[in-house]
């Protein structure tokens, strides 16, 4: 111990997420199972017990024959008590991105402590420093920090700390924060704002929802963490929603937020259910909070507090189609759970941070209601989880105006060398046994291929493997255009309202990693190996964006500033080597989305070549450029849609591998034609690309490789492969 039963068996087991081994594996659920374990303990103290966490989820425990305790919440903290409701990771019974698989076991901590007279339990304090410095001495400096405790009524304690001498520095463990959760009126709009102020400065977050690395936690390492923190951050996110059907993650994870400037957004463990309110569970549920938030709540990257995914808009919008006569009970659950609980137990522990009630919530609104909104989803308050695979994802007038977008996105399939790991020959087609087991989406496969023929032409390859490598290219590129624009209209919408809708102050897509390998929304595949709407999220959450648009006839751009200051800007829209458009300065204040450049499109055509360019034979490109460098990426609208493109040549790209003297990797393409969507693949050699699934349209394009182990240019150049939208049919 600790130890999990599904790992233990994996030894003697196959890959557990081979092909249908999540079926085949299940009969282990159904038996009961005994770990045992043999330790000694010191005499020389006095007092011995034992300490459990991670145990899912049923357990007792016995010690030298004698039953000391049960269990029946993985989320607890167990020093032997007796409880009857359970608790436990509500995706480890599949979700429509995921496995069924149950860890079985103590999975983090077994732990026999031993004291003679006390021990610390928990001890939090704040700390109110005012520090004013006017000249620089080379000094000694002797400081001192006294705690007074009162414990068992007359007994108290006294920690002393002493420094002496103390130079003047950065602690870089030690982190300054104050944030605020702003809901307040806003002028032109019946409603309330709903945005995050840090430090006294509004903060658009920009990120994605974290949901379990993997079905057996203990199988997720930190270099996993890592890895995925790390991607995050150099897709320019600064924010993550820790989803409430998963865990509490690691101190690791929140301790490498702290380091990264990752904000959390952290939910606790009860999701898309209703849930009971006996005296037994709510005793669980409160030793369960109480115990997260003491973990937690030192670390400063955790901002919010969210008290369930879901459940708010289940209860309101009746999902689970409870009878009305039952309904006012099912309410008054909600209110006893989440408030009088809860929410009450978290401001007890931690008086620092906002609690939401629920995710999505119209948060004041919903409290004024009695904590049950009746739309959830009113785009006038709190924050909205919003999912549309029928209407055409590039029509940005269907998508809603929100003050918060939390959850939204859209499903692909991993790339062909993830799936390869985890099947046969004989599963890889789109319409094989084994697609269909791996989508848990009802209908998603189709959604897919039925969101993708809108605008892009559907393989076609005689070749079965061909086609089936290009289906899952197309599901990408589906994916990452679909996201780039809903998250490019929540971006550009932070500083307008319109009919009262706007002022939207986050934009967090579903999801940002996978539990296994199958179809999902996630941008980075299990394993690491970036989708190609992570390189696309490098782009659309950089701090400074051109996004570009078409609006009753006319293409407008908004230059978007993530910056505390401010940019005088101009905006070149390019259809070269047609023509090139350059607009006027723009001053564009830090921290908001400006327009900068407006033109009816005709009059754009018209006046480029002549009258030789049209909706399908050019597309646009456009960039930022202040007085001194271009700000940004470049960025890209279509006119038309790419199935009906004319003048699509197929690009015939090359590409060579080279090595550098400094050691990097880089792949030199050459192309004769424009191509869209260039996608470079190396398999499986861990790594990615310093850009990936771009526009070439120059000649010539030198891309960066950053493997994550040993490879070569010998490894690289038979592993590359180079596909473009062209391609594929």
């Amino acid at each position: 111990l600790p130890a999990c039963l599904s790992v233990c068996l994996s030894v003697c087991l196959s890959d557990l997420y081979f092909r249908f081994n999540d079926v085949a594996y299940r009969w282990i659920a159904l038996d009961n199972w005994t770990y045992t374990t043999t330790f000694s303990a010191s005499t020389e103290l006095r007092y011995f017990q034992l300490v459990f966490e991670g145990v899912d989820t049923v357990a007792s425990i016995s010690l030298n024959g004698v039953v000391v305790g049960k269990t029946d919440n993985m989320f607890r903290r167990y020093v032997m008590k007796k409880v009857y409701y359970l608790s436990y990771e509500r995706c480890l019974y599949s979700g429509d991105w995921g496995p069924s698989f149950q860890p079985w076991g103590c999975g983090r901590v077994f732990i026999l402590e031993a004291f003679d007279v006390l021990r610390l339990i928990h001890l939090s304090t704040y700390v109110f420093i005012s520090l004013r410095v006017s000249l620089f001495l080379s000094l000694s400096l002797s400081l001192s920090l006294s705690l007074s405790l009162s414990l068992s009524l007359s007994l108290s304690l006294s920690l002393s700390l002493s420094l002496s001498p103390c130079p003047l520095c950065i602690n870089p463990k030690v982190y300054f924060r104050t944030v605020e959760l702003v809901q307040e009126p806003i002028a032109g709009s019946p409603g309330l704002s709903f945005y995050f102020r840090v430090n006294k400065k509004p903060i658009f977050l920009k990120g994605s929802n974290w949901i379990p690395a993997h079905a057996l936690q203990d199988l997720v390492s930190p270099a996993d963490v890592r890895n995925l923190l790390q991607s995050s951050v150099d897709a320019n996110m600064n924010a993550l929603r820790v989803w409430g059907g998963g865990v509490y993650e690691q101190d690791l994870f929140y301790s490498l937020c702290d380091e990264m400037g990752i904000m959390i957004w952290q939910d606790f463990m009860f999701a898309c259910a209703m849930y009971p309110t006996d005296p037994d569970f709510i005793e669980t549920v409160r030793e369960e909070v109480g115990q997260q938030v003491r973990r937690l709540k030192s670390h400063p990257s955790v901002i919010v507090w969210s008290g369930n995914n879901e459940n708010e808009a289940a209860l309101a919008t009746d999902w689970f189609g409870i009878p009305v006569a039952q309904q006012p009970r099912y309410h008054r659950d909600y209110v006893t759970l989440y408030v009088d609980n809860i929410r009450a137990v978290v401001q007890k522990e931690d008086g620092s941070r906002p609690f939401l009630v629920s995710s999505p919530t119209n948060g004041a609104e919903s409290q004024q209601e009695g904590w049950v909104a009746h739309d959830p989803y009113d785009v006038h308050y709190g924050d909205t989880h919003y999912y549309s695979y029928s209407h055409a994802c590039w029509d940005w007038t269907a998508l809603p105006r929100t003050r918060f977008a939390s959850e939204y996105g859209f499903q692909s399939w991993p790339s062909f060398s993830t799936l390869q790991k985890v099947s046969v020959s004989e599963d890889w087609s789109y319409g094989s046994n084994f697609s269909s087991h791996r989508q848990h989406h009802q209908t998603g496969n189709q959604q897919m291929l039925q969101q993708a023929g809108l605008h892009y032409r559907l393989p076609d390859s005689a070749d079965p493997l061909k086609r089936y490598k290009d289906t899952l290219y197309i599901t990408q590129v589906m994916q990452a255009q679909c996201v780039k624009v809903q998250t490019e209209f929540y971006r550009r919408s932070q500083s307008e309202v319109i009919e009262g809708k706007g002022h939207t102050m986050g934009a967090l897509y579903w999801q940002l990693n996978d539990i296994w390998q199958g179809p999902s929304w996630s941008s980075i595949e299990f394993g690491g190996k970036w989708k190609m709407l992570h390189y696309f999220a490098k782009d659309f959450f950089s701090p400074v964006l051109p996004v570009g648009f078409e609006d009753q006839g006319s293409l407008v751009v908004y230059a978007v500033s993530d910056l505390s200051h401010d940019l005088h800007l101009r905006t070149w829209s390019s259809l070269d080597p047609v023509c090139t458009v350059a607009s006027g300065l723009v001053l564009v204040e830090g921290g908001s989305a400006e327009v900068i450049h407006k033109q009816p499109i005709t009059a754009l055509l018209a006046g480029c070549g002549g009258g030789s360019c049209t909706r399908l034979t050019c597309l646009l490109t456009f960039h930022l450029e202040d007085v001194n460098s271009q700000q940004g990426p470049i960025n890209h609208l279509f006119l038309g849609s790419p199935k009906n493109a004319q003048r699509m040549l197929r690009p015939n790209i090359t590409a060579e591998v080279q090595q550098d003297e400094t050691g990097r990797y880089t792949v030199a393409l050459k192309s004769s034609a424009v191509a869209a969507f260039v996608w470079l693949d190396v398999g499986d050699v861990p790594g990615r690309f310093s850009t990936n699934g771009f526009l070439m349209t120059t000649r010539n394009r030198t891309v960066t490789f950053n493997p994550w182990g040993p490879t070569s240019t010998q490894q690289l150049t038979r592993a590359l492969t180079v596909t473009s939208l062209r391609d594929v049919y």
